[in-house]
């Protein structure tokens, strides 16, 4: 049974790692060399490529866009989420239970349903092509599941610690905020980890939401690569590269948070 599951697990990274490989070595190819030679080495290690996508300021910019929408949008997405979350934990239980339901049904609504309605909405408020109208967006459709998350750890959080804390004479404010917030920590991070992958990727919405280059992101100016005839793959490759070290630097520095996150939060205390 043990040896089954080995195998199951290294069939399952196999899966992961091929792909990646072969995106990370076209990344040093040519156009040509990459369909002749889908599955072998460069010829040459070149960075031609690299050099290529951040030749013009322009994929610069796109970078910096998707950071900067990915950091705003996470920092005030972790902040109401766990103050609703908090909210949750603290109402009476009929009150909690209608509010909880209320979420959990905004994550059974797909993104692609409120598309009109979303960008009829920003349009009405001027918010079409600008990074606000972008982040509220992302933030209303990732709240449901961050609340979801923080819920549930913050179930796991001992009641008598808030409860001697109400005795002390602190206020629901400070219970919140210097007791179960550092209590939070691990699943504050996890919810981070993974909304931020959401938002980093995210093409539908800056797609349908964002037109000019100045607010562009990166994942929309990929797509500028991509001809009617001819597909520049290799450079898409090494956007798809760069663009996925950052997500990768936050899961290296985050990743103990994220499993004591998920792990703990899973559990009912």
């Amino acid at each position: 049974m043990k040896v089954t599951k080995q195998l199951i697990l290294l069939l399952y990274a196999l899966l992961i790692l091929i792909p990646v490989s072969l995106v990370f070595l076209a990344s040093f190819k040519t156009t040509p060399e990459l369909y002749q030679h889908v599955f072998s080495l460069p010829k040459a290690w070149s960075l031609d490529n690299y050099r290529e996508l951040f030749v013009d300021e322009a994929m610069t910019r796109y970078f910096f866009n998707s950071l900067f929408v990915t950091v705003v949008t996470i920092v005030v997405l972790l902040f109401f989420s766990s103050l609703i979350s908090f909210s949750v934990i603290r109402l009476s239980k009929k009150v909690s239970w209608l509010v909880f339901t209320f979420f959990i049904l905004g994550m059974m609504v797909p993104a692609q349903v409120n598309m009109i309605p979303v960008y009829i909405l920003l349009d009405k408020l001027g918010l079409l092509d600008t990074f606000q109208g972008l982040i509220l967006v992302t933030i209303a459709f990732l709240l449901p599941t961050a609340v979801f998350i923080l819920t549930g750890f913050m179930r796991t959080v001992p009641k008598t610690i808030i409860e001697a804390a109400r005795i002390d004479g602190a206020s629901e404010w400070m219970i919140y905020r210097k007791m179960v917030l550092p209590l939070s920590l691990p699943g504050l991070a996890s919810v981070g980890i993974f909304c931020s992958v959401m938002v980093w990727n995210d093409l539908l919405y800056p797609l349908l939401l964002l037109k000019s280059d100045d607010v562009k992101t990166l994942p929309v100016a990929l797509l500028d690569f991509r001809g009617e005839y001819v597909t520049n793959y290799p450079i898409i490759f090494t956007g798809v590269v760069v663009a996925s070290i950052p997500m990768i630097l936050v899961f290296l520095f985050l990743q103990k948070y994220l499993v004591k996150g998920m792990t703990t939060g899973s559990v009912k205390g």
